[in-house]
């Protein structure tokens, strides 16, 4: 059954990358959540997905730039500030903390391709063993040589390949850098791809599935999950139809 992993997020319905959002993918019912993280001044794994906090929050300036105590400053309630009146950037490890409590899965993004963060790989994967929550997450990135190490420094934590065009001869890539998944742009996803996929035991995971006639082309097709922004959406359309 494809599985639906909140995309940052109930990002459709609630502030991304915040832990209400986070809160309301529980409550309708996603099998994972999907975020991604950035290291402050200081040091510390936050959780948002832009290198500035322009977009998501009432301040301006690049994530790299400010402490964890300064970033509270900010709200992050984005554009439902007619809904909610205060949403902070959480630490990874807050969600890491809650997420125990739950059966959900974790999909964590590293954003570290145009900032190098040098350290983040090897923070993340401290806090994730700090949890004990190795078996419930899946590593990504668009910086595929940051899930070379990730899987060089966690051979037990899966990891994934993000991309947005086409790769030439997937299945051999994905041997080469030892990656467990492809999470592909779905304007990418075909039918054979997929059934190619499961030969191969390679896991497939398009984003960002948020129109409901994708989302039965995906379910159709068979992928092993989609990111969407509307979990509760892609829910109640895959329990009204049969998926592989």
């Amino acid at each position: 059954m494809t599985k639906i992993f909140a995309h940052r997020g109930s990002a459709g319905t609630h502030p991304e990358n915040t832990m209400i959002a986070f809160y309301e993918a529980e409550r309708v019912g996603a099998d994972g959540i999907e975020l991604d993280v950035q290291l402050t001044k200081d040091g510390q794994i936050v959780v948002i997905h832009d290198e500035t906090i322009d977009r998501t929050t009432d301040g301006t300036g690049w994530v790299k730039d400010f402490t964890y105590r300064e970033l509270q400053q900010f709200n992050a309630v984005y554009k439902f500030a007619d809904q909610y009146d205060v949403c902070r950037i959480p630490l990874l490890e807050e969600v890491l903390a809650w997420i125990c409590s739950t059966t959900l899965l974790l999909n964590i993004e590293l954003k570290n391709s145009l900032i190098a963060y040098e350290t983040l790989e090897q923070k993340v994967i401290d806090m994730i063993r700090h949890y004990g929550l190795e078996d419930r997450i899946i590593l990504s990135s668009f910086n595929h040589n940051s899930m070379a190490l990730c899987r060089s420094l966690a051979p037990n934590i899966e990891t994934a390949l993000l991309y947005m065009e086409s790769l030439y001869d997937p299945w051999k890539y994905v041997r080469v850098m030892r990656a467990d998944g492809l999470h592909p742009y779905h304007r990418t996803v075909t039918e054979p791809f997929v059934r190619q996929a499961r030969h191969y035991q390679i896991a497939i995971r398009p984003f960002t599935i948020n129109q409901e006639p994708l989302m039965e082309k995906m379910f159709q097709y068979g992928v092993d999950a989609i990111f969407t922004d509307y979990p509760r959406n892609a829910k109640n359309m895959r329990e009204n139809k049969k998926t592989p």
